[in-house]
């Protein structure tokens, strides 16, 4: 190849943490014109004729001067380059923007950006990006065609509900705000009944595109993506509309992914990968329930969409609205920071929540459904009416066992996993290997016969079903998805997060188990608690009775009041005497008792932190928390990451043949199950 003293500067796809960085190649003759930031190369690494694939980041010509840079210091290098083996595609997929947005959020927490990316950009489908790139390259238009009507009518829409100009200001001006969403049901033309909210969302997205700027709408799961897009189908048809969704296949992604890099305006909707989606003029992110946890990345380096919609609005200067019936904990220290304003709907309408206390039962079949008596006359006159919902903590039929005799919970003998029933007349099985527990005998007393500790929606459909006898059972869970339901009389049995959407609203909603959803260990239990609960009555009909059992105490009056926020400020308070997050960030540091001391010892220049620890968790490994403030995330980052990469660097070689041993170093930043 022909040297052209051009160089291309590279982030390798790679998921190694010494490898987060970027490498010069030269660009040979044959492939000047085919490279530009953005495209996908192949380049060779190291020895052996080894290629890998590569984002272009960069391409300069070091001959050029280029103002005041100093190359030697910024990392060129002055040497003999390796050349580019070869262009994947001319096609750009990874924009400035999203390349700057993924730097960022991988530096503060300490991980690679090759793993944004991944997130950001989809697996190439080469038959769909051949065909946009022919696409693309025909000749278009260069008349500019008039404003559309529906667009000069909705683009200061009056977002009724809400106090004149607050939201369509907000859009203009590129406001931080936190939006409390009216707790009702809309009707659509064909008579099925969406969330207000979703509603609201889709005027917040039609008067962005009404600026000639581009919307990000991230909502937790496909539920409520099917809503917003109903929304948006009715408020207006022919906007342009991209659905970044992973339940989709793959060439349907891809294709929607590549509609969101060209050169105009549109509304994208999708999960918690929306927010990394490119956008032309981005000129609002809005988030849906941001204190969903579907919105933790599972995947390193564990970013939370809030975090990353942030990062992005302060580089685009754009718009960000959180929209919620309640509030997370993390917008409420926004707000009272005064970096997000709060917004609340002009009147004050909400569901009728009444909580009940435990009392005597009607009947036997009412007490095994685990319903007081308020409520089960509540659900036998709404039932007369229309639908009723009952909302339980879990999925299944019983999901966990205990002995009869001892009362202990009976765990497999192969895994120690729980035991549960699939169903009345199932054998007990293991829910985490799934093995029969045939001629099962405690390990504790040595009893053979099991006793049902919880119960799951089928069960409870069971119950129910002889509590109310004639009334149709619907039960709607992760085994059973049921989006939309008719207004006709039925008992609908949920999960929370599962509930479908009626048409007109519940005639009543039952919430059970409330006990035990608190009962669960976790430092948001009590949040989490209060937006289910919240977004479940938010399905209720006008004036239908939503009934809290079991539960008292500031999350009823909370609930009951419809003022969540007061929760969000009295949970903030607590926290901050505590030092628990949000009031500081935490990161946790997981390897072996050496590599754990080596990072924390780097960590000792930097002021105003403690740290937890180290305690075992799975031998040999052990773990330490450390606690700081914002103001020291990046020298707390920053030092993490040097910990890492030496630890993974000074692995060594593998023999002939075997793969390298797995790094012994794991960080992780602002999980929110550590405390």
């Amino acid at each position: 190849m022909t040297h052209t003293g051009l160089v291309a500067r590279v982030l390798i796809d790679s998921p190694l943490p010494q490898l987060d960085h970027l490498f010069d190649y030269g660009i040979p003759a044959e492939l000047v014109g085919q490279v530009a930031a953005g495209v996908r190369v192949k380049v060779p690494f190291r020895s052996g004729g080894r290629v890998v694939d590569a984002y272009v980041i960069e391409v300069f010509d070091p001959r050029a001067p280029r103002g005041v840079v100093d190359f030697e210091a910024d990392g060129a290098y002055r040497g003999a380059l390796s050349e580019l083996d070869s262009v994947v595609s001319t096609a750009v997929v990874l924009t400035p923007d999203v390349w700057k947005l993924a730097r960022r959020l991988a530096d503060r927490a300490a991980g690679n950006a090759s793993d944004i990316i991944r997130l950001a950009v989809p697996p190439r489908q080469v038959r769909v990006e051949k065909a946009w790139l022919a696409a693309m390259s025909e000749p278009v238009e260069t008349a500019i065609p008039a404003p559309s009507p529906v667009l000069i009518a909705l683009a200061n829409p009056a977002f009724v509900g809400y106090p004149t100009g607050r939201l369509d200001t907000a859009i203009v001006e590129r406001h931080r705000v936190a939006v409390a969403a009216i707790p009702e049901l809309t009707q659509l033309e064909d008579g099925t009944s969406i969330g207000r909210w979703a509603k609201t969302l889709a005027e917040l997205a039609v008067a962005t595109l009404g600026t000639g700027q581009s919307a990000i709408l991230c909502v937790p799961d496909f539920r409520d993506q099917d809503q917003v897009q109903a929304a948006l189908a009715q408020l207006a048809p022919d906007l342009p509309l991209s659905r970044v969704d992973a339940r989709q296949p793959n060439p349907d992604r891809y294709r929607a992914f590549l509609a969101c890099l060209e050169s105009a305006p549109r509304i994208i909707l999708g999960n918690r990968s929306a927010v990394y989606a490119p956008a032309h003029d981005l000129g609002l992110i809005a988030l849906w329930d941001d204190g969903d946890p579907l919105y933790t990345e599972p995947l390193s380096p564990y970013v939370n969409t809030r975090d990353a919609a942030l990062v992005r609005q302060q580089d685009a200067d754009c718009a960000l609205v959180l929209l919620g019936h309640s509030r997370s904990v993390e917008t409420q220290r926004l707000v009272e920071l005064g970096y997000v304003s709060e917004v609340s709907p002009a009147a004050d309408r909400h569901p009728r929540i009444i909580p009940t206390d435990f009392q005597s039962e009607p009947d036997q079949q009412a007490r095994a459904a685990r319903i007081p008596s308020a409520a089960w006359q509540a659900a036998r006159e709404a039932l007369q009416h229309g639908p009723v919902l009952v909302q339980v903590a879990s999925p299944g039929y019983a999901p966990m066992l205990a002995c009869q005799s001892c009362k202990k919970a009976a765990r497999c003998t192969h895994c120690q996993g729980p035991l549960g029933l699939k169903s009345a007349s199932a054998v007990p099985s293991c829910r985490w290997c799934g093995a029969l527990a045939a001629g099962w005998t405690c390990l504790h007393c040595e009893g053979t016969k099991l006793r049902v500790v919880t119960l799951g929606t089928g069960r409870t459909a069971e119950e129910l079903g002889r509590a109310f006898p004639g009334a149709r059972v619907i039960v709607a869970d992760g085994e059973h998805t049921v989006q939309t339901i008719g207004p006709q009389p039925a008992l609908i049995i949920a999960t929370r997060g599962a509930e479908p959407v009626p048409t007109g609203g519940y005639r009543a909603i039952l919430i059970l188990d409330g006990e035990r959803m608190l009962a669960r260990e976790s430092l948001r239990v009590g949040e989490d608690c209060l937006r289910w609960w919240a977004n479940a009555a938010a399905l209720a009909a006008p004036g239908a009775p939503v009934l809290l059992t079991g539960v008292g105490g500031a999350l009823a009056r909370a609930l009951n009041s419809w003022r969540p926020d007061t929760f969000a400020v009295s949970e903030l308070a607590d926290r901050r005497q505590l030092r628990f997050p949000p009031a500081v960030r935490v990161a946790s540091v997981t390897g072996t008792a050496a590599d754990v001391d080596a990072a924390l010892a780097d960590l000792a220049a930097v002021a105003g932190l403690d740290v937890l620890g180290p305690v075992d968790t799975e031998p040999p490994l052990v773990r330490a928390v450390v606690r700081f403030g914002y103001a020291r995330g990046d020298e707390v980052a920053h030092a993490l990451k040097a910990a890492v990469v030496r630890n993974a660097a000074r692995r060594r070689k593998p023999k002939s043949g075997s793969f390298p041993p797995a790094p012994t170093l794991r960080v992780r930043f602002d999980d929110p199950e550590l405390l």
